[in-house]
This record gives C-alpha cells, sequence and structure tokens, in this order.
C-alpha cells in the first residue's frame, strides 16, 4: 500500500457500555469490552492488539464519518458536539462513542489537499 493522501480526521471509537448484560460473552461475536478503542485515519478502525472493529459496526459508523469528512455537524443526527455521537451496534448489545479530530485542513472532495 502506498498512501498518498493525508487525512483531514483521526477517529476514534470507544466501547463505553453495554445494552444487555455486564460482560459481552453470548451477546458479542467480536468480544467488545468497555473501556477497548479503536483508532483510524481514513481506513477500518484497529486496537492496539491490530484487531478490527466488527464490521456490522463498521457499516454503521462509516457514514458517520463521511458526514463529518464532509463538512458535516454530528449534533445534527443526535451528536453530543460536532464531532462526537454514540451509537448501538446493530445487534443491540455494544454501546459506542465515536470521536472525529481534526488534524490538518486537507480536503479531499474540494481538492484542497496538501502533496505529500
Amino acid at each position: 500500500m502506498k498512501k498518498w493522501y493525508d487525512e483531514e480526521f483521526e477517529w476514534e471509537v470507544e466501547v463505553i457500555g453495554y445494552l444487555r448484560g455486564n460482560s459481552p460473552e453470548r451477546y458479542c461475536r467480536n468480544g467488545e469490552e468497555i473501556g477497548d478503542k479503536y483508532k483510524c485515519g481514513y481506513g477500518c478502525p484497529v486496537n492496539e492488539q491490530g484487531q478490527g472493529i466488527c464490521s456490522k459496526v463498521m457499516m454503521m459508523i462509516y457514514p458517520i464519518m463521511e458526514a463529518v469528512r464532509s463538512g458535516g455537524d454530528l449534533k445534527n443526527i443526535g451528536g453530543s458536539d460536532k464531532y462526537v455521537k454514540e451509537i448501538v451496534c446493530p445487534d443491540g448489545c455494544v454501546l459506542f462513542r465515536i470521536t472525529a479530530k481534526k488534524v490538518n485542513d486537507n480536503n479531499f472532495f474540494t481538492g484542497n489537499f496538501i502533496d505529500t
């Protein structure tokens, strides 16, 4: 892989709770535990052990990430801040907090980006 674009945002996805039970056993195939954190730029989020986030959760967070990358405000879709939103996994088990951090002024969609 040859990454040629410095992303505008860094993302953190943190497990903050459960809707059923008090552990992931028998509910979450990925074994998400409270306090687990995943990070990424444009690619799929991975944790410190290199394991990727649940594919079902990725389906939900990708449109949210694209909304922010396109200039959107997550408060318009129920977020607690412009760059923060909590979601429940599609299986209704795990609660996640998604946080974007702006790291530069690149914008892929407008062609306003720094050549690397």
